[in-house]
């Protein structure tokens, strides 16, 4: 049948003794495609699996369609089963409409247009139709090849096991699985990971064709540009979650009109603020001129002292009630968006115009080989290219963490920083708090606080470090260099475990940073939006030479 909207009301859990969800309300009808936002652990796949039923709320209630699909981090079936047989599950519904439509179309042959029961044959037979045509039944396994191809996975033969498939391809297949059986409610959790450029873009075709709904997870902000019709950003907020028309494009011009208004109200909060205090306290007492009464004055001074007095009084408890009023209700200063702290000089004047690092006939065997790069104090520089194709060697090269062939000369004294993909700490019994004191030294902790930055909440300070998620290490490791800059800053996909938002604010960030910074991405907003300089290597054997462009 045509699909049905997916709905939640009020919806409650609680995990781990915190409330996760705290009365969330959805409405996904057939045609929209809802992308879930917001920091890490603010519930966005929380929701995602009790909308699809493998929670239960604690409160409240959710209404879904029958025919709803779920990618799941792990498929349904055993590692011994083929792809012949997760494809043939994908596709079961699909042939089992044309089935009944042949044998419904005989059976019709047979019954007399008088017969008694051609009518509740022909409504059987109509409403079959209906759902074959929603589900493009005839075109299914078509669509399957399509979509495997379209996917990265075309080239595998069906008679392959699930358990000789990478964790990568594994996840592919249950996105195809899902995309061939055409369910009227889709509910996707980080649906672009382990997906190169050309699938993430099929993917992006693939839902905006979809008749149903679709409800996603996910931190690719070209993705949710690409595909979304509304955002619900689940960060936490006065009236709970907020829902946004249109694309990540219009969200963000949304985000920017809010964050201009706050600053604002602000400014002219504090204004005020300061003119009541000032009133309160000293204009209040000056209503009248400090002189004696004149002589045609005296037989009513007294009266007029008086008048004058109740006016001071008057003035005084008004300003004085209007600056409790304004103290009480106040707006709270906008936070500091993430910038880059003063670092050390990028070069001194004995140094010159002379690069930070220079390479020349540059090789690691079987990772790497560059003719030549040179990285100056300004640097801008972006490295792109598939995977394999050699971006983190390239940086570990640069930081002096891997030696290579040819030449590879550094300035004296150079201060280089280095955000890995694998973020891992000497001291993991070490607190947040005491980890980013003794790294930066005291002096540098008390004069950058760790809260100022934005990167993690009061609540983590005390954890050990071993303790954080992948995301919250990534985080500390990020707020280390970001207090205290080195020259050259090394960054090894930077937007990995990190919120829109915040990869937002990092990227405004790399404008106004000190120093160079050179940033190995597959994170294609970035991309998109660099201003810099851009190398691609590419994983095909030989030589790579620079062939960046200033955009």
């Amino acid at each position: 049948m045509p699909p049905t909207a997916l709905l939640a009301h009020d919806v409650v859990r609680t995990l781990g003794g915190r409330r996760v969800l705290d009365g969330v309300s959805l409405t996904a009808p057939p045609g929209r495609r809802i992308g879930l936002i917001g920091e890490n652990g603010v519930g966005k796949s929380t929701l995602l699996r009790v909308l699809a039923g493998v929670d239960d709320p604690d409160a409240g209630s959710v209404t879904r369609p029958a025919d709803l699909g779920f990618l799941h981090q792990e498929m349904p079936f055993d590692p011994d089963a083929t792809l012949t047989a997760v494809l043939d599950e994908a596709l079961r519904e699909a042939r089992e409409d044309l089935a009944e439509l042949e044998r419904l179309g005989e059976e019709l042959a047979r019954v007399p247009e008088g017969d008694p029961g051609h009518r509740e044959l022909l409504d059987t037979y109509g409403r079959c139709l209906e759902r074959a045509r929603h589900r493009e039944s005839w075109d299914a396994d078509r669509r399957a090849a399509l979509v495997l191809d379209g996917l990265g996975l075309g080239a595998l033969g069906h008679d392959r096991t699930l358990g000789s498939l990478s964790g990568g391809q594994r996840g592919r297949l249950a996105l195809a699985a899902l995309l061939v059986g055409r369910p009227s409610a889709l509910l996707l959790d980080e649906p672009t990971n382990h997906l190169d450029d050309g699938a993430a873009a099929f993917l992006e075709e693939q839902l905006r064709a979809l008749p149903g709904c679709v409800v996603l997870a996910s931190h690719d902000r070209a993705f949710l540009d690409a595909v979304c019709t509304d955002l619900l950003d689940l960060d936490p907020a006065v009236d709970g979650p907020v829902r946004y028309g249109g694309n990540y494009s219009a969200y963000l011009g949304e985000k920017h009109a809010e964050r201009a208004r706050w600053e604002q109200r602000y400014a002219e909060e504090q204004q005020e603020l300061e003119e009541l205090r000032y009133a309160a306290g000293v204009t209040a007492h000056r209503v009248a001129p400090d002189r004696g009464p004149r002589d045609n004055e005296k037989m009513g001074y007294g009266h007029r002292a008086g008048r004058v007095q109740s006016q001071i009084s008057r003035r005084v408890r008004n300003a004085t009630r209007r600056l409790e009023e304004l103290e009480r209700t106040r707006v709270a200063e906008p936070p500091r968006p993430l910038r880059f702290t003063a670092g050390e000089p990028a070069a001194t004047a004995q140094e010159g115009t002379r690069p930070l690092v220079r390479l020349r006939d540059a090789r690691v065997p079987g990772r790497l080989s560059l003719d030549a790069l040179e990285v100056s104090a300004t640097e801008r520089l972006l490295v792109t290219g598939g995977n394999g194709a050699g971006k983190s060697t390239l940086l570990a090269v640069l930081a002096g963490h891997l030696p290579a062939e040819g030449e590879v000369c550094r300035r004296g004294g150079l201060t280089v920083g280095f955000l890995t993909q694998d973020t891992v700490f000497e001291r993991p019994e070490r607190t947040v708090r005491d980890t980013y004191a003794l790294s930066l030294g005291p002096a540098r902790a008390e004069q950058v606080p760790l809260l100022s930055l934005g990167l993690l909440h009061d609540a983590d300070l005390d954890k050990p470090v071993g303790r954080l998620s992948v995301g919250q290490r990534r985080r500390l490791a990020l707020a280390l260099l970001v207090a205290r800059p080195p020259q050259l800053l090394l960054l090894d996909e930077p937007t990995n475990h990190l919120s829109p938002r915040l990869c937002d604010e990092l990227e405004e960030a790399f404008a106004t940073g000190p120093g160079a910074i050179v940033v190995a991405s597959h994170d294609r907003w970035l991309r998109r939006r660099w201003q810099g300089r851009e190398l691609r290597l590419e994983p095909a054997p030989g030589r790579r030479s620079l062939a960046g462009t200033v955009k």
